[in-house]
């Protein structure tokens, strides 16, 4: 692999190694498997992968969780060392190559950008698209990988290139889990031990959730979901919401809920002082 840090040495790397198609895989580094899983893919599809490491700051509207924000640029390299092929780039900019200029674009994404993670993170969505469309406009790739664990984002992303004409292929893949069912995340690492021993508690709540779709309607596991993992101390849900997977818009009543579409169950936990999400696919039948 071959690692470059500027737009004009990325651009150099285009003229002599780049051969289509072209896979792209956004990360923010702190690599784990999930992302590790979202290399590979790319690597059975592409003749050529771009692993880009960047922590955004236009999506964290909080100063603190952006400095906090796990960073190890040198183990990350030794795990993509490991996968990547010789021709496949990892691209690592400073803001400066992102953004030369301030970027004051404002994107308007309909619901998507005002339920769940909007609400409680403003801004943090039209951050995502800031860096996401730049890194597109750069690496022009034919297919982007994403982990379907950030559910939200991925809708985003996709209403993104549909809006900006990008004739790129968003390939959205599946929750990768450690051994106890807690998502796979950056932020795992952040987690006090007690409370780390604890977080599971998410994944098996929400594979609860689908079961009880057939006897309970949705007020009611909302409130199951809320007593099951504030139970635990130190958690809090910041939001729970059965959400159409188009859309995103959330459903109050399994009366509300068509066969034509496809649901998750959404949740952001504040575990300690790390905010955690999970989703889940709600079986109707």
């Amino acid at each position: 692999m071959k690692v470059v840090t500027t737009v004009k040495e990325l651009r150099r790397k285009f003229g002599k190694v780049i051969f289509p198609p072209v896979g792209l895989v956004p990360t923010m580094g702190a690599l784990h498997e999930g992302h590790l899983s979202l290399v590979l893919s790319a690597i059975r599809e592409c003749e050529t992968v771009i692993v880009s490491i960047y922590v955004n700051p236009e999506q964290f509207n909080d100063k603190e969780d952006l400095k906090n924000y796990p960073r190890n640029t040198e183990k990350d390299l030794e795990m993509l060392q490991g996968v990547l092929r010789g021709n496949d780039l990892v691209f690592i900019p400073s803001d400066k190559e992102i953004y030369p200029e301030k970027d004051t674009r404002i994107f308007n994404f309909g619901n998507l950008d005002k339920v769940m993670e909007a609400l409680h993170r403003p801004g943090h969505f039209n951050g995502v698209a800031k860096v996401v469309s730049r890194l597109f406009e750069l690496t022009n790739p034919d297919i982007s990988y994403f982990g379907i664990k950030d559910f939200q984002q991925v809708a985003v992303v996709k209403a993104l290139v549909k809006q900006c004409g990008f004739n790129i292929r968003i390939s959205a893949k599946p929750v990768i889990r450690e051994t106890d069912g807690l998502a796979m995340s950056s932020r795992n690492q952040l987690l006090e031990p007690g409370i780390r021993d604890q977080a599971p508690v998410i994944y098996h709540t929400l594979r609860k959730v689908s079961s009880m779709m057939k006897e309970k309607d949705i007020p009611d596991i909302k409130i199951f979901v809320r007593n099951n993992i504030e139970k635990h101390k130190d958690f809090e849900i910041e939001y729970f919401e059965i959400v159409d997977d188009v859309e995103l818009i959330p459903v109050n009543r399994k009366d509300e809920m068509g066969n034509d579409r496809r649901y998750y169950g959404c949740i952001a936990v504040k575990a300690g002082k790390i905010r955690l999400i999970d989703n889940i696919e709600i079986e109707l039948s």
